[in-house]
């Protein structure tokens, strides 16, 4: 079986000499296997494509995908939206009682299939328009049919926390109270602002709330509706690792009596919130594969390595690898910077670092609860806020990613030429372009760019900017694990080469044990008072900051992984007693 995909974004017939047309091999011996349609742009006959891919290296603007798939996989194509547009194939299966988790690459389906459950866009078997019977008759002798008889019905009631929180205020105003209580159809609005933490911001207008914030609102007014099927859209950008495992825990007491399913890119809160976990695969925009239930150790597993054993599919050609033992003390390596000790006030916040020095060629984490003054330590040192006491001078070059990246009507080609020189050679291309998957957003306006284009384009425009250190805050944030994966191997291998520094702030466990080599830690009263320490060596940063959270990791044992404990289980228990949090 084979499908042809036009990306109607990137396709730009005015710009092109339809080469695709003119050298499709078909189309000379006077077969229609190319034709253009009204809107000039190319329609691609998918019984009469030999695919030999003339027509995806001919494209100026890859714009085609020719992809060829198993037979088997034409039974259960769920939807396809229209000619040489995207398919899906197969759907997750809800379970009441339980937390179904949802792990793939963003752009392989699985909002589609999100919106097919939740019954706001109707399957078409990849057929047209079927009418309801024949789809019910679809999923016959499996738990979908029962479910798809609910939703043609309309007795399913479905409530859902978007991905892009920003988009939130642009569509809603008023305050957090208002918008909370219009949507408290449960009468669990008050347990749910105590053990989320929102009280002291439920009288501010939602266009004024931080992200963190905003986010945990969101999470709040999802929970309060009284629906049947629940569905949460990454829970974990912008939340610290504590606020993570709270709402964690209000998702699983949730699914107790409810249906409850979850996209998730952080796998140490995935793995402890699911129960069973589908696995997403496929070809972003071109096609996508949801896998059978699997157990989420196991699923987990089996998507780190990049190799489904059930399905017989190789995901990609390396996997994800950690380490066993935290970086070693490396004392041999030269001196990069110091920084002296300063102090930050605000009226209601104050900010205390202590001195510390950055090694030339190293990544340092940093680490803490929000509202604690990471990024006001990070600004503070960039040079863009100015410290009430102490001064801070490091004889150094700084390029800094902010959390929250601004958007502009420029193209990313166009941003990213003005920062450096080097745009457009190999060696850029090498470093930056193809590591962070830019190469099919350079014409895109930067405006229009997803949360994670976003995300990597802001990751690009830092690296690329000549500097002694570079600065990243929550670069992890909408980028899925094989993005994160490729951003930390670009973070590293940037700052080795270059011999330079970085220091990314975050809140995903794995991105920091993946790429830092020492740890700085945060402490304090959020939204009062922050103290910096470190850097640290890694366990021991890991092992002083997880003692104030009250969490322990420990090793996964076939991949290494750090996996959460679940509180007060006898690994947690054992761990404290022993006083390592972060087991290696």
């Amino acid at each position: 079986m084979r499908i042809s995909v036009l990306n109607r974004d990137r396709c730009q017939p005015r710009r092109c000499a339809y080469e695709c047309h003119r050298f499709c091999p078909r189309v000379r011996t006077g077969d229609e296997t190319i034709v253009i349609g009204e809107d000039h742009k190319p329609i691609i006959s998918e019984e009469l494509c030999i695919g030999c891919g003339i027509c995806t290296k001919k494209c100026p603007f890859d714009a085609i995908i020719i992809i060829g798939l198993p037979e088997e996989l034409g039974e259960q194509e769920t939807h396809r939206y229209g000619v040489n547009g995207f398919a899906l194939y197969g759907l997750p299966i809800p379970q009441r009682g339980k937390v179904t988790g949802i792990l793939g690459p963003n752009g392989t389906g699985k909002s589609t299939a999100i919106k097919i459950l939740s019954g706001s866009l109707k399957p078409n078997l990849g057929k047209g328009a079927p009418p309801w019977d024949e789809i019910i008759q679809h999923y016959r002798g499996s738990e979908l049919q029962g479910y798809m008889r609910g939703i043609s019905q309309k007795d399913i009631r479905t409530a859902q926390k978007p991905q892009y929180i920003d988009a939130i205020p642009k569509a809603i105003s008023g305050s957090a109270r208002e918008l909370l209580q219009n949507l408290d159809e449960r009468g669990a609005l008050k347990d749910l602002i105590s053990k989320l933490d929102i009280g002291h911001i439920l009288d501010r207008d939602i266009e004024d709330l931080s992200g963190g914030e905003l986010q945990r609102v969101a999470i709040a007014a999802c929970i309060a509706k009284d629906a049947n099927f629940y569905f949460f859209d990454e829970i974990t950008p912008y939340l610290d690792i504590c606020q993570r495992i709270e709402v964690a825990k209000l998702i699983q007491d949730l699914s107790k009596t409810k249906t409850v399913m979850i996209v998730e890119h952080d796998l140490a809160i995935l793995d402890l919130l699911a129960d069973t976990v589908h696995i997403v695969y496929g070809t972003p925009g071109g096609y996508g594969v949801i896998t059978t239930p699997k157990g989420v150790r196991v699923g987990i597993n089996q998507y780190l390595r990049g190799f489904l054993p059930e399905e017989n599919i190789r995901m990609r050609q390396e996997a994800i690898e950690f380490e066993v033992h935290a970086p070693r003390p490396q004392k041999d390596i030269p001196v990069l910077a110091k920084f002296d000790a300063f102090v930050k006030k605000y009226p209601e916040f104050t900010l205390n670092v202590n001195g510390g020095e950055i090694r030339r060629g190293e990544v340092i984490g940093i680490v803490g609860p929000n509202g604690i003054g990471k990024s006001t330590f990070v600004k503070v040192l960039a040079g863009i806020i100015e410290p009430d006491e102490g001064a801070v001078s490091p004889d150094m070059q700084i390029s800094y990613k902010p959390q929250y990246i601004t958007r502009c009507d420029e193209t990313v080609r166009d941003l990213l030429r003005t920062i450096t020189k080097q745009f457009g050679t190999s060696h850029y291309n090498t470093e930056a372009i193809k590591p962070l998957q830019l190469e099919y957003l350079l014409d895109q306006t930067i405006a229009d760019l997803s949360g994670g284009e976003l995300q990597r384009v802001a990751i690009a425009a830092c690296l690329s900017r000549k500097a002694d250190l570079y600065i990243l805050d929550e670069p992890s944030a909408h980028l899925d694990v094989e993005q994160r994966a490729s951003a930390i191997k670009t973070i590293r291998r940037f700052a080795e080469n270059n011999k330079a520094s970085a220091m990314v702030v975050d809140h995903d466990i794995y991105m920091i044990d993946l790429l830092s080599e020492r740890l700085m830690v945060f402490d304090g009263k959020p939204g009062v008072c922050g103290e910096a320490f470190g850097p640290f060596e890694m366990h021991e940063g890991m092992n002083k900051f997880l003692e104030k959270m009250g969490i322990t990791f420990r090793r996964d044992e076939d991949t290494k992984r750090p996996r959460v404990n679940k509180p007060e289980s006898k690994l947690d228990r054992g761990q404290k007693a022993r006083g390592e949090y972060y087991y290696q």
